[in-house]
């Protein structure tokens, strides 16, 4: 078997991304052989060597497996939390056997559509850049907001020495003193939705990612899941905006 790159394996055992499995190596987290490995272009045989992450040796997933989960407000995108709140591995974990990870994060205060899988090659494609990924959210936000609001949103804005990509907004009606967007990005920088209604005046009240891609969260509730078959990965990648027009939610 040729030698492949330690983050390709770590990532198709399922154990993480391949970004996040570079940063388990920067740290100093993975072993070849009992020897812990840095160097992000460090090769290895998966076959032939004991690969390891913090201590525990990795075996390719026997099943590969994604779902989509609504995550509930309160409960923190990892596989472990040092302060003791609820994980998202925890909602999941008394329905799997095998090991499924996040792919990318939503805030603690942010609920909605989160990818989960044991997938690496997948959840590659889905965070590079390049593929740029559409991101829906429903934004309840302070104030009414107007048209330019809207408009500086749509053709990016300043949240903190990084202009954001155009986004696709949509106005929704909302309560008195408060508007509602639906708001479309394919960028992933942390908290890049609340610091974009920031920016325009508008600070958020409640958030919600309404969709992955083309896949919709539609009626899940709340801490429920489903499985992902070949459509919905398919979805995943689609360009259509499923939210443009105002009777779509």
């Amino acid at each position: 078997m040729p030698l492949e790159r330690l983050q390709k394996i770590i990532a198709a055992a399922g154990v993480c991304s391949r970004r996040q499995a570079e940063s388990l190596i920067r740290q100093g987290r993975v072993e070849v052989d009992g020897r812990t490995v840095t160097a992000l272009g460090s090769k290895a045989d998966p076959g032939r060597q004991k690969i390891t992450v913090d201590g525990s040796a990795i075996r390719p997933p026997a099943r590969v497996t994604t779902i989509l989960l609504n995550k509930p407000k309160g409960v923190v995108t990892t596989m472990r939390d040092p302060q003791g709140r609820p994980t998202v591995a925890q909602l999941i974990a008394p329905a799997f056997r095998q090991r499924l990870f996040p792919v990318g994060r939503l805030d603690i205060d942010t609920e909605g559509a989160l990818i989960m899988t044991n997938d690496g090659d997948l959840a590659q494609r889905l965070l590079h850049p390049k593929y740029e990924i559409d991101r829906t959210y429903l934004a309840v936000v302070k104030g009414n907001v107007g048209q330019e609001a809207i408009r500086r949103l749509e053709q990016g804005v300043d949240i903190g020495g990084h202009v954001t990509a155009p986004a696709a907004v949509t106005a929704k009606a909302a309560a008195p003193g408060q508007g509602k967007l639906v708001i479309t990005i394919h960028e992933g920088r942390k908290r890049q939705v609340r610091k974009m209604c920031a920016a325009v005046g508008h600070p958020v009240v409640h958030l919600k990612r309404l969709a992955y891609g083309g896949l919709k969260l539609g009626d899940l509730p709340p801490g429920a899941f489903r499985r992902l078959g070949r459509k919905d990965i398919e979805r995943l990648f689609s360009k259509k905006n499923l939210y443009k027009h105002k009777n779509a939610l």
